[in-house]
């Protein structure tokens, strides 16, 4: 057993030489990053994406089931008008009326919230993936990552999306657990 671990681990170092050889690492005053990319396709990314996903269908399932209780308790009342004192009818429509407002600014918040949730999420990521986007600059001697957004043209050996997405994802992994603590190396 011991040998055959011995000969997947020299397999996985041969492989991994014969693919740092196709793509030598380059050195570079500046380097790029496809920033939508590098969120989108890591595991942190993957799961805000989920996260957002499933908030947003519980949120349109509660406010179709709000809605329908709302038109039912609304028929309830209409018809109740026939067989009521208009002034008692007011005072309830008036009480429903105000349910409703009250409801609608309830959900209107939890939507506002859901749609700020995107922003916030990239924020925490890039926060907790700069530490990461760093050590590669250090790693590189470079002075600058750049968004790919904002270069017209350049050596596709300068972006390091994949990189950075593969050590994000070993580093911060969905974001859910602590980072492990990053050692420093010298340049």
């Amino acid at each position: 057993m011991r040998r055959v671990w011995l000969i997947a681990a020299l397999l996985l170092a041969i492989a991994q030489f014969a693919v740092a050889q196709d793509r030598p690492i380059v050195v570079s005053p500046v380097l790029m990053v496809d920033q939508d990319a590098l969120f989108q396709r890591s595991a942190y990314g993957r799961r805000i994406e989920t996260e957002l996903s499933e908030a947003s269908a519980i949120l349109q399932a509660e406010n179709r089931e709000i809605e329908a209780e709302l038109a039912a308790e609304e028929l309830m009342l209409t018809e109740q008008r026939a067989t009521m004192e208009p002034e008692a009818f007011r005072e309830l429509a008036a009480e429903f009326d105000a349910k409703v407002v009250e409801i609608r600014r309830t959900q209107d918040q939890k939507g506002r919230d859901l749609t700020r949730r995107p922003d916030e999420a990239r924020q925490e990521f890039f926060q907790a993936a700069l530490p990461v986007l760093a050590e590669i600059v250090r790693e590189r001697r470079a002075v600058a990552i750049l968004d790919t957004r904002a270069v017209i043209l350049s050596a596709d050996a300068i972006d390091i999306t994949e990189e950075a997405i593969r050590r994000i994802d070993e580093v911060i992994g969905d974001g859910t657990r602590q980072p492990a603590p990053q050692t420093p190396t010298s340049p």
